[in-house]
């Protein structure tokens, strides 16, 4: 694999570590996190491996959505910092080979932005159409209601406007009118606003909401919301060639798949650069509650491939609650019932406010053989703060805040020097992921783990003459896997994860005879690929 065309196309086999700068290092002892002292941790994510470093929303805000409420798009909330700590934090990154992305939240606005403000004094408002107005709430409008907990209604009336205006999400959040010529602009300016200061792309936020119409008078007579998707990839590919829109899409795969620009995968993105793969993630979590692999490997069968340059985002949890809307609701009880039992632990009815460590028990075996998943599944891994020491959630704390607690930097200090620490594990995975072009780049196929296998996920990724075999058991108790390999057989294939360890011979049948400790893993590489040494 040609190094001029991965680093081209760095996105691929990218290493992305979300972070709320608020929670995560605080330099001043205020109690609050801000960007220098997010600045004196960065080796930290170097020594991680990072290459992508992925900011939720900094901007000023009244904070009553955790920053999702945004007051001015072109600045820094004060309590974090300035905009020349913005600037020295993106220097910073770059100087470690790390590229910097921050949320673009455009569906909406606070209540309280200027533009709001103004568009709600008079129908002759600058602004009024920036806005989504309606006397009454249209009958054939949006539907779904996101934060069932908190909200009855998508429209809210204003006494001062003397209309009802759209909220996608909570009523102090107005919708942005993006069918608007001038807001798709003044998008578009925030854009290269702040892509002149360094960033190398953005995360959008709820993309389906963004490019919605309906609840428009005349929404049958707009163009294609995805012409516009398409217009805001290509001025950000006319900026900056190398940057990058992940995409926050959580529909079917079929539904997904517009969103990259190609409804069948072919060719190359000309939307989206990422979509995240919540269906694979939601059926994960499925897989690890029944203890089979099946409804994992089902799902990953069925994954449409991306366009050619783009890439899924494959990740555990993120910053919201571990949703689990695309899963029946038998299924749901099902993850429920193993991960989240306690009603206060699940939220809205379709997910759950709990990390990784506490939902596993604290099972150390189980812990690492997740995230050996994470690494070799085909896509790009994204991380969230605090995921690398094994950080739990705080119940606590208020729905999704459950797992947006302080990061936990005693446990990274304690798991610095030890070697067999969650951290020092992560970083052997990223060191591994990285070493081995096959998984994100390769060509995917998911095996047969043979009989009597059922909780092993056995999948293989080839390019270039290499393979790798990535064997993983989600089940509590010895495994004998034998997936079919012919094309390897007689093949000597080495353990990527501890390379001390004897390689393992394909039979001359292309039987590929492996037993697995409970919750074991193993990634299997045959061609001339070096691999990175185990951390010590």
């Amino acid at each position: 694999m040609r190094l001029t065309r991965t680093s081209d196309l760095w996105w691929r086999n990218a290493v992305v570590y979300c972070l709320d700068i608020e929670t995560f290092a605080d330099s001043d002892g205020d109690g609050r996190g801000d960007i220098q002292g997010l600045i004196q941790r960065i080796d930290h994510l170097d020594r991680l491996g990072v290459t992508c470093l992925w900011l939720m929303p900094f901007f000023p805000t009244p904070d009553r959505d955790d920053g999702y409420d945004i007051v001015d798009f072109y600045g820094v909330d004060p309590r974090l910092g300035s905009l020349g700590d913005m600037v020295e934090l993106i220097r910073t990154a770059r100087d470690r080979g790390m590229r910097v992305i921050a949320d673009l939240v455009v569906n909406h606005t606070s209540a309280q932005h200027p533009w709001f403000q103004d568009a709600r004094r008079n129908h002759d408002s600058r602004y009024r159409d920036w806005y989504v107005w309606q006397d009454e709430p249209p009958a054939d409008g949006p539907q779904g209601i996101v934060f069932p907990d908190q909200e009855t209604s998508l429209w809210e009336y204003d006494e001062q406007a003397g209309q009802y205006f759209l909220h996608r999400f909570y009523k102090h959040q107005p919708d942005l009118n993006v069918a608007n010529p001038e807001v798709r602009d003044e998008i578009a300016r925030i854009m290269g606003f702040w892509m002149e200061l360094g960033l190398s792309g953005f995360r959008v936020d709820a993309v389906p909401f963004l490019i919605e119409t309906a609840g428009q008078d005349d929404a049958t007579a707009l163009p294609d919301p995805h012409d516009y998707l398409a217009d805001l990839s290509a001025f950000l590919r006319r900026r900056n060639g190398e940057a990058v829109l992940l995409g926050e899409v959580n529909l079917p795969y079929p539904d997904t798949m517009p969103f990259f620009g190609a409804a069948d995968g072919g060719g190359s993105t000309d939307e989206l650069t990422l979509c995240f793969d919540f269906i694979g993630m939601q059926h994960m979590y499925l897989a690890l509650a029944r203890g089979d692999a099946e409804p994992l490997a089902e799902t990953l069968r069925n994954r449409p491939d991306p366009p050619e340059d783009g890439q899924w985002a494959t990740f555990v949890r993120n910053h919201d609650e571990l949703t689990l809307d695309k899963l029946s609701d038998s299924q749901r009880q099902e993850v429920f019932a193993a991960f989240g039992p306690d009603e206060d632990m699940q939220l809205y009815g379709r997910g759950l406010r709990r990390r990784l460590p506490p939902m596993l028990g604290g099972d150390h075996r189980r812990i690492r053989m997740v995230y050996s998943l994470l690494f070799s599944l085909p896509g790009t891994p994204v991380l969230f703060y605090g995921e690398e020491v094994g950080m739990g959630e705080d119940l606590g704390l208020p729905g999704r805040f459950a797992v947006r607690s302080d990061m936990d930097w005693d446990a990274a200090r304690d798991q610095q020097a030890a070697p067999d620490s969650l951290l020092n594990w992560m970083r052997l995975l990223v060191d591994s992921y990285r070493a081995c072009p096959e998984l994100p780049w390769g060509r995917y196929t998911c095996l047969d783990p043979g009989p009597d296998a059922r909780p092993v996920l056995a999948h293989r990724c080839d390019a270039d003459g290499a393979s790798v075999v990535a064997l993983h058991n989600l089940a509590d108790a010895d495994v004998e896997a034998a997936p079919m390999v012919p094309d390897l057989a007689g093949a000597r294939l080495t353990d990527v994860l501890d390379p001390r360890a004897k390689p393992v011979t394909v039979a001359d049948d292309g039987r590929l005879a492996v037993t697995l400790t409970p919750y074991g893993c193993r990634w299997l590489r045959s061609g001339d690929g070096v691999n990175f040494p185990a951390v010590e």
